[in-house]
């Protein structure tokens, strides 16, 4: 089963999707894009395509290798994630060729629904202890939210008591009856991180996400020592190669890598495995599309260590379509009481609606995210 060809689909609100074709006439979807670079992965999709195209679909390992080390300059966010978007596809071939779910794959699964999480606040949260309840109501049990807006290195302590008034509000109105998250972003240097943490202890948090950048390591140790919940980090580590480093450290309890930048679903599987030898969760990233949220189901679903799902819907980022609008069958995630039950389709597990994807890609997005800069103009990092 040789592949003939491939398209990609820029859609909004700020995604890529790529289609790859075989001579048996199945074909696969994956989803390769950096939020904010679509065209400039759609670039290095199309080189990487002058190798790929008349291989055999089959050969995921030995292409992925072959995409990823042979070109002597390897990894980052752009590389890595059209590699990551072209085995997704092969993935989903694969399955489909074989008529069973990519999961079953390897090792089958371990689970049969997988706990998600949702969305509050936006960019520079508000209301959220009414945006909270609206989502325990809708059934879910667990929310996210940014933990601040613009940070500078040393900043003041009104935006450290806006932070932490935001989370207590959520617990006033609802307890501990539901799991909150806080994502620093990375906007935080790890002076203020450390304030922040220290002064969020109270609160029960289910994890702090990217409380400092991911390459400033040497900090999680540190900020491990000032707080004891939960920290998470991965959303810009690329391959096993970045998560060993911070896995030796002892210094995170949650993996983040992202299925549509970090390498796609064997990488992450692989990935998974690393942090259970370390006794560390994983909670994939997954503030995209439908194609990377079903990707990384499949790994959620054969992973014992996956703890929670991140996902898209009705997030702030999704202006002008979300989630499910371009599956043929929109019920395909069936959210009941914030789990995604165990999909059961060949392949990726979900159906792409073509004709929605065309009609959307003929207009395209051009998404780019802001750039912030605090009140003397310094850039912030957003």
């Amino acid at each position: 089963m040789k592949i003939t060809g491939f398209e990609l689909f820029p859609v909004a609100p700020r995604w890529l999707f790529l289609k790859v074709t075989t001579d048996s006439g199945i074909s696969g979807w994956g989803e390769p894009i950096v939020e904010g670079r679509a065209a400039t992965v759609a670039a290095a999709v199309k080189e990487m395509g002058e190798y790929f195209v008349g291989r055999e679909a089959g050969d995921i390992e030995d292409l992925w290798q072959a995409l990823y080390r042979g070109g002597f300059y390897r990894g980052g966010a752009v590389l890595t994630s059209a590699l990551s978007g072209i085995e997704q596809a092969l993935w989903d071939i694969k399955g489909k060729a074989l008529g069973v779910p990519v999961y079953e794959l390897m090792g089958g699964a371990v689970r049969h629904k997988m706990r998600a999480y949702v969305w509050i606040g936006g960019d520079r949260p508000e209301n959220v202890a009414k945006a909270a309840r609206e989502r325990q109501q809708q059934g879910y049990t667990a929310v996210k939210m940014n933990a601040v807006e613009e940070l500078g290195w040393i900043d003041s302590h009104e935006k450290v008591d806006r932070a932490v008034a935001r989370v207590a509000a959520i617990r006033d109105e609802l307890g501990k009856s539901i799991e909150v998250a806080i994502d620093f972003h990375g906007r935080a240097h790890v002076a203020m991180a450390r304030i922040l943490m220290k002064e969020l202890e109270p609160y029960s948090l289910m994890f702090v996400e990217e409380p400092v950048l991911f390459e400033n390591q040497e900090a999680f140790a540190e900020l491990r020592r000032h707080a004891s919940m939960p920290i998470a980090t991965g959303e810009r580590a690329f391959t096993r190669w970045d998560f060993k480093r911070i896995l030796a450290s002892g210094a995170v309890d949650i993996v983040q890598p992202d299925l549509s930048h970090a390498g796609g679903i064997w990488e992450v599987r692989k990935i998974a495995a690393m942090a259970e030898a370390y006794d560390v969760a994983l909670a994939p990233h997954c503030p995209l599309g439908p194609i990377a949220l079903a990707a990384c189901l499949q790994v959620d679903f054969c992973s014992p260590n996956a703890v929670i799902q991140e996902q898209s819907l009705g997030i702030h980022y999704n202006q002008g379509s979300d989630l499910l609008d371009y599956l043929a069958d929109p019920g395909a995630f069936r959210y009941d009481q914030g789990f995604v039950p165990k999909l059961t389709g060949p392949g990726l597990g979900i159906e792409i609606n073509e004709d929605r994807v065309r009609e959307a890609a003929a207009v395209g997005h051009s998404w780019h995210n802001p750039i912030w800069r605090l009140e003397d103009g310094t850039i912030a990092e957003w």
